[in-house]
């Protein structure tokens, strides 16, 4: 690239165009390049310049999708958005030492002075925090799809950009209503009449902030809620435990990872992602524990279940599929089945591996009987080539530590080439 870079300074020496000769001057061709090399150095000149087009295009399109699309980890990114009483207090307390500009010797000036400077000094304090949430809380349209769901799923649709529009209006109300008292106030014409101005402009700043302030305690939860989200890379193997509620997912991602989440015999025990990591060959990797599915229309699912489908919609996972064919778990094996189906088929791209878990309540059935009904013959054994394990009786669990790590390396050698593909 730097003979092109010599190429195109020692065209641009020999070729000048007539536009840009001195006044007065006459374009002259210098005899000390040959014509052939001429020719050549356009060639190659021009070569060069296709090539820079091509990458200024490739690059100007990943500069352009990387400031409007964020990856996954926005919600860390987030500010700390002070509660309302804060902000009012501390807005109240810096301009009250707002003091008039120095020199003014006029008592009247320097009142009418003094007061557009606090009321002005008030709504900056109340409104540039505001203008600041605005500007570093995410636009939802660029999230990534995943972060995106979690929004909508956790605070509804519409309701994270009705509080941001809600901040925002309250911003619009204050600094109309500051500029509007602090230059009734600087026209005042006596002392009093300035205090009175400033009093009432105060006055009413501090009512418009107290109407709005739901909206900032709103947001203030919304941060919070958005910041205790977990984290999921997409470019660290993941696996995902899927299955009906009260299945033993749970009891899996603890003897599996450094998860811990909640273990009760009731259903929708897990309330929403729960990560916890897994660490081998000096390589990490990422366990996810999703809320349960139930047998019904997507249109019937609730937000818990929605959950667990953007998950495998939106995140590059494996997937370990959890079985109770117990009848404990409060889904029958029947319901289970249709599921799993209704899933393995939606998502038949993903690695997958079936676990049958409390094998130690599932009474022995001989391997070799053969079933002429699909539904039956999972009833008996679960799906074809499904780990059973005992978290109680530690039954099948080496194995199937075994299997997830095998499964977890494919996922890694599956990311990796996907990346080298896009990257060349």
């Amino acid at each position: 690239m730097s003979g092109s870079i010599r190429a195109s300074n020692l065209l641009h020496q020999w070729w000048i165009p007539s536009t840009k000769l001195p006044l007065g001057t006459r374009r002259r061709r210098s005899s000390r390049l040959p014509i052939g090399l001429i020719s050549a150095l356009e060639a190659r000149l021009g070569h060069s310049l296709c090539l820079c087009q091509q990458l200024q295009t490739a690059t100007g399109a990943v500069i352009d999708k990387s400031s409007k699309h964020e990856m996954v980890g926005a919600f860390q990114k987030l500010p700390m958005v002070m509660p309302s009483i804060d902000i009012l207090s501390s807005a109240q307390r810096k301009a009250r030492n707002v003091t008039p500009t120095k020199g003014i010797a006029n008592i009247a000036k320097r009142e009418r002075n003094r007061g557009a400077k606090q009321l002005d000094a008030l709504m900056k304090e109340l409104a540039v925090p505001l203008r600041m949430y605005m500007e570093k809380f995410p636009n939802k349209r660029f999230l990534h799809p995943y972060e995106r769901s979690l929004i909508e799923l956790t605070f509804g649709e519409g309701n994270y950009e009705e509080v941001l529009g809600r901040v925002d209006a309250l911003r619009k109300r204050l600094i109309s209503v500051g500029k509007q008292h602090a230059s009734l106030c600087a026209k005042s014409s006596s002392k009093r009449e300035a205090e009175e101005r400033l009093s009432e402009g105060l006055k009413m700043l501090e009512d418009v902030f107290q109407l709005g302030r739901n909206a900032v305690d709103d947001l203030v939860n919304v941060a919070k809620t958005l910041r205790a989200m977990p984290v999921v890379d997409p470019q660290i193997s993941t696996l995902c435990l899927v299955g009906a509620p009260n299945v033993g997912k749970s009891s899996l991602v603890r003897i599996l990872s450094t998860g811990k989440p909640e273990v009760c015999n009731y259903p929708f025990t897990t309330r929403g992602i729960l990560m916890g990591h897994i660490v081998f060959n000096y390589e990490r990797f990422q366990v996810t524990d999703t809320p349960g599915l139930l047998t019904r229309r997507d249109d019937d699912r609730n937000n818990l279940e929605k959950l667990t489908l953007a998950v495998l919609s939106y995140l590059p996972t494996a997937v370990l599929y959890v079985h109770d064919l117990s009848g404990e778990c409060g889904t029958s094996p029947y319901d289970q089945f249709i599921t799993y189906k209704e899933i393995k088929e939606r998502f038949k791209d993903h690695l997958w591996l079936d676990v049958v878990s409390k094998c130690d309540l599932l009474e022995d059935s001989p391997a070799n009987i053969l079933e002429d009904d699909d539904t039956d013959r999972y009833k008996r054994f679960g799906p074809d080539g499904a780990i059973r394990v005992s978290i109680k009786n530690e039954v099948g669990v080496d194995e199937l530590k075994r299997r997830v790590q095998d499964l977890l390396l494919s996922q890694m050698a599956r990311l990796r080439a996907e990346k080298s593909q896009v990257e060349s």
